[in-house]
């Protein structure tokens, strides 16, 4: 699962997904972890690797009510359930192969596949890469999680996906009214 920060959309599928048995992981694409700060200018800006409980204590103290109200002590509290810390995609070459890459944006779609494409290759593997676009703020994130796991189901009980996913996609964009991008890759 792959956003932009790692911080709503992958980690809101990261554990949902999570919750109902998949082996999953997540990533954010961008140079640095952003959250929402007191105006559009001032947002609060972490590296990667910064642990989740870092940033609620901190925002926490900074300004309470701000963050409770807009969501994002709750987001970062779900997140510490899930894992440590923000993850970067572009720094994960050693976290192992994956089958299925799920971004929900066009652009983290583009990184993630020129990041592949760039790898030194050493087994010649396939992996589907699909876009959700998914509006970044809370409510979107919820109900682009639940239909992550609605797609991550429909590709998992294929016999071969490679051989199905045309159809699986059709049907998923047929029922959900909604657009993917997805291509395979070989890394």
């Amino acid at each position: 699962m792959v956003c932009s920060s790692n911080q709503n959309r992958s980690m809101e599928a990261h554990a949902l997904l999570k919750r109902q048995g998949f082996d999953v992981s997540s990533y954010g694409t961008g140079a640095h972890v952003k959250l929402p700060g007191p105006s559009l200018r001032e947002p609060n800006v972490y590296d990667f690797g910064t642990p989740y409980k870092f940033m609620h204590d901190e925002l926490r103290r900074k300004d309470p009510d701000l963050y409770k109200r807009n969501g994002i002590l709750p987001m970062l509290k779900r997140n510490l359930g899930v894992k440590n810390a923000p993850q970067r995609w572009q720094d994960n070459a050693a976290d192992g192969c994956f089958d299925v890459v799920m971004t929900f944006e066009e652009k983290v779609f583009d990184t993630v596949i020129e990041d592949l494409n760039n790898r030194e290759q050493k087994v010649i593997r396939s992996v589907l890469i699909i876009n959700l676009e998914v509006k970044d703020n809370h409510e979107e994130a919820a109900t682009g999680a639940k239909l992550a796991l609605d797609l991550c189901q429909d590709i998992e009980s294929a016999d071969c996906w490679e051989d199905a996913i045309d159809d699986i996609v059709v049907a998923f964009e047929r029922q959900q009214k909604r657009k993917l991008l997805y291509t395979i890759s070989f890394y």
